[in-house]
């Protein structure tokens, strides 16, 4: 048979609606791909095998009776632990959520289960999305499938692991600065960032309200075009939910074209601080782009520096705001109550002292102090008009460009506990991600071949609001010239 796990997202759904392989078959291949290596990896913080196995057997049932089959009947997903799912914990990699299962789907889930789409189980987090590397999870950390000693990206290193792994073909992540996109880079897969709004947040436990957005991961832009099309549309439940058609991403995905195209690559995400091998490979995407028929040219976004500075004091104050509903008083973690007749805020303070790990504190704290009466103006306010302005930037930039184009990350994945210590340091691995959260926009990371030490580096394509469709053309075809070369390998 087929070696099940080694196939694409987009295969496996073939193999399955052909009747060669059972979805239950799908699913077993992929559990016991988890229980043989993710002891040494990580990704996955709850396993659901009963629940995969009845889902997988569900579509058996429904392929057997001659129903239709979605696109993505029978394909294994790893759903990040920040997506609510009914009856399963779900923690945020946070301590102080431990145990919780909540009584309901967030939107995204409930539409991959509607799908078919078989979910094996939740996957390890820097907790409540903050990092870049997975090392803040309260449950230890990702290691990367392409060197154990590496991080996988974060927040979304355990989404990506299990992909990069091959414990599962396809995976969600949320990016609120880059958290599908440098875990993608960072371990050889694709992801992406859809435009805020195209997907749902309902059910997605909010880091920042106005920054958070669902999306996919996969091996291949056609897998990941697939999930999204799954995925995406207008929800109700969701307030920000923007009510237009979903883009034909999966068209766009298969013709892969981009002559007549005007791309700009941005001149300020670039320069000191990226690696050799990033920069190499980066100009060679430039080349191939250009032989292929676009026309690339240097942008300049002239607020872009200032992204950074901007994004951690606008995360960290909605941060602050949406985790003080994490008290200890109405679900998960509840520490003190037996400590003698402690008070509401005797318990409270003990909780979150136990509950919250030390980089989610870090930003709690920056977040209500930039809030506080007499600081607001000065720090808040400020990074708003920030955002406003790299907002103009790329509304500029889009005036005269299909897309734009930067490095994913600067470097490829750093070694596990080489950053920890300081955090300015692991802040600036999202400096090519961060603008397009900021502005709302969308983005994906592509893989393009590995550096000089042979670990993978990725390639950012960046398009305007709800432009995936262009976005996922030039995608396609960066994977082919790439893959064409055999520079991605595993």
């Amino acid at each position: 048979m087929t070696d099940l796990i080694r196939l694409t997202a987009a295969q496996t759904a073939a193999v399955v609606a052909s009747g060669e392989a059972s979805a239950v078959e799908v699913a077993q291949a992929h559990l016991d791909r988890i229980t043989a290596v993710d002891e040494r990896v990580h990704a996955f913080l709850h396993v659901d095998t009963e629940g995969a196995l009845a889902a997988a057997a569900a579509v058996d049932t429904a392929r057997a009776a001659g129903e239709h089959l979605g696109a993505l009947a029978g394909v294994p997903l790893a759903l990040k632990d920040v997506m609510t799912q009914k009856g399963i914990p779900t923690t945020c990699g946070s301590r102080i959520l431990e145990g919780w299962r909540p009584p309901y789907d967030a939107t995204v889930t409930a539409r991959l289960k509607a799908a078919g789409v078989v979910i094996l189980g939740k996957t390890n987090m820097d907790e409540f999305a903050m990092g870049s590397s997975t090392e803040h999870s309260a449950y230890g950390p990702t290691h990367n499938p392409w060197d154990l000693e590496r991080i996988p990206g974060g927040s979304g290193g355990g989404s990506a692991a299990a992909v990069a792994a091959f414990e599962a073909p396809l995976a969600i992540g949320t990016d609120t600065g880059g958290s599908i996109r440098q875990p993608a880079a960072v371990t050889g897969t694709v992801g992406v960032k859809p435009t805020y709004g195209a997907v749902s947040r309902y059910g997605l436990v909010a880091l920042a309200s106005s920054l958070d957005q669902a999306g996919p991961c996969a091996r291949t832009v056609l897998d990941t075009a697939l999930l999204h099309a799954t995925i995406a549309g207008h929800d109700p439940l969701d307030s920000t939910s923007a009510p237009v058609p979903v883009p034909d991403v999966v068209g766009a995905a298969l013709r892969g074209d981009v002559r007549g195209m005007k791309i700009g690559v941005v001149t300020e995400l670039g320069g000191e601080g990226y690696q050799a091998g990033v920069r190499q490979r980066f100009d060679e995407a430039v080349a191939i782009l250009t032989e292929l028929g676009a026309e690339v040219v240097e942008v300049s976004c002239p607020n872009f520096p200032y992204a950074l500075a901007a994004y951690y004091l606008i995360l960290p104050s909605e941060c602050s705001s949406n985790l003080a509903k994490f008290d200890g008083m109405r679900f998960g973690l509840r520490v003190g109550e037996n400590d003698g007749s402690p008070s509401v805020e005797q318990v409270m303070g003990r909780t979150r002292a136990a509950g919250f790990g030390d980089e989610t504190i870090r930003r709690i704290m920056l977040g209500t102090y930039a809030l506080s009466a007499g600081y607001y103006d000065a720090y808040y306010g400020k990074a708003l008009k920030v955002r406003t302005l790299i907002a103009r930037d790329f509304d500029a930039a889009y005036e005269q460009y299909d897309l734009l184009l930067s490095p994913t990350s600067p470097t490829t994945a750093f070694r596990l506990g080489e950053k920890t210590a300081d955090p300015l340091t692991m802040y600036l691995n999202d400096v090519c991600t961060i603008p397009t959260n900021l502005a709302g926009h969308a983005a994906m990371s592509v893989p393009f071949g590995t550096g000089d030490d042979g670990l993978p580096i990725g390639v950012q394509v960046l398009a305007p609001a709800l432009g995936e469709a262009r976005m996922f053309r030039a995608a396609a075809v960066l994977e082919a010239s790439v893959r064409s070369n055999q520079e991605v390998v595993r």
